[in-house]
């Protein structure tokens, strides 16, 4: 079983004025706020309660779990240490999840009542998926059906890469991306070579975003299995609402339901097949706590470790799990992908666009180049990699 190296890097926080991470707090997070709170006409119990995180997260200090919620005791565990500080001196990413499973305690998602269940992202997730761009890309997958094997695999792998490049919660607080700045590194040969000589072995898709992300995600999968690259499909999503856009069951089945609705045939066919993958086990959609847990997955419990130590790849979409999978932290950009990918218990691939700072795998010429167009290029969502780990 592969084994992480000790981190040496420092944690990437929240405390330093102007920053990445302290913006995401200061300037993201507010204007989230008002455009939840005027999604969805909460009660006054609720705006206020979700008026007081914000005030809480960006000016006070991290209060404790209330004894009544249902994971109080792990995040309890999981704060140790933090509890009674201000919210800058913690992780960044345990900070970021903390300030989400909050949100959704505010909005009533959890207590028995009539917001219980209700995603407050779900205006956003709908009206995306409802659009009338989503039409033309999915109508595009009638262009891939008679490409050759190969170069339809590389095309579905670059649309689920690029997918990621804006996601829900970037478009509604940071605004459009623009073009893209190409990518730093990739390991796309790898995959394909790995996944051969895995003779048809089971994949999983650790999934990021909901709605028109998760569509090229879905034609991906559904790529692999008709094409024999998997013999099963694996898809992992959040059990509840998580970082505005992060894909859930429900998402799921919507995105399904938008392929076999769509104008395009390939796209209805894609539906409709994975529809019946699903029926009969060959992609199985699954989820874990541990998944929206605010901690690197070197720390994932023993049962999901076992689940993905039996498959032959592991795909990890988007930046959010990427952060998870190589740590949070200041690495040097240079820090090979492998190291800081080690404690994974799979071989696995990263496709990834760039949303926040932590950078690892690149080359110590790229990284020269782009440190000197004096743009910020680890958190401007127009930079992607394809990292692979294949041991």
């Amino acid at each position: 079983m592969p084994t992480a190296p000790v981190p040496t890097a420092p944690v990437i926080r929240a405390d330093v004025p102007g920053s990445f991470a302290w913006g995401v707090f200061h300037e993201r997070h507010p204007v989230l706020v008002r455009q939840v709170l005027d999604a969805l006409p909460y009660g006054p119990a609720e705006r206020a309660a979700v008026e007081r995180l914000l005030a809480e997260s960006t000016e006070g200090v991290l209060e404790p779990p209330a004894a009544d919620l249902h994971d109080h005791a792990e995040w309890l565990a999981w704060g140790s240490g933090l509890w009674g500080r201000p919210w800058g001196e913690a992780p960044f990413l345990w900070a970021e999840s903390w300030f989400y499973r909050r949100l959704l305690d505010a909005t009533g998602w959890f207590r028995p009542g009539t917001w219980r269940g209700v995603d407050p992202f779900a205006p956003f997730k709908d009206a995306e998926l409802a659009g009338a761009a989503v039409d033309g890309e999915l109508a595009a997958l009638d262009d891939l059906a008679a490409l050759p094997d190969e170069a339809r695999a590389e095309t579905l792998l670059a649309s689920a890469l690029w997918g990621n490049r804006a996601d829900l919660s970037f478009r509604m607080t940071a605004g459009p991306s623009g073009a893209t700045g190409g990518l730093l590194a990739d390991d796309g040969p790898l995959l394909w070579s790995a996944l051969r000589r895995a003779d048809g072995g089971r994949v999983c898709l650790l999934a990021d975003n909901a709605g028109p992300e998760l569509l090229p995600d879905l034609a991906l999968i559904d790529h692999l299995l008709g094409a024999g690259w998997a013999s099963g499909v694996l898809l992992l999503v959040k059990p509840q609402p998580y970082f505005v856009s992060d894909a859930t069951t429900a998402d799921v089945v919507a995105a399904l339901g938008r392929l076999r609705s769509a104008p395009g045939a390939e796209a209805q066919a894609v539906g409709a097949r994975l529809w019946q993958a699903m029926t009969d086990g060959r992609l199985e959609v699954r989820t874990h706590p541990f998944l929206c847990a605010p901690l690197p997955f070197d720390a994932m419990p023993d049962d999901l470790r076992a689940d993905l130590s039996g498959v032959a790849m592991t795909i990890v979409k988007g930046d959010l799990n990427y952060r998870r999978l190589v740590g949070d932290r200041w690495w040097p950009p240079t820090t090979a992908f492998a190291d800081a990918a080690g404690g994974f218990p799979s071989p696995v691939a990263a496709l990834r666009t760039l949303k926040s700072d932590v950078a690892v795998g690149l080359d110590a010429a790229v990284v020269a180049r782009l440190d000197a167009d004096g743009e910020a290029w680890r958190t401007v969502g127009r930079h992607a990699v394809v990292q692979v780990r294949a041991h």
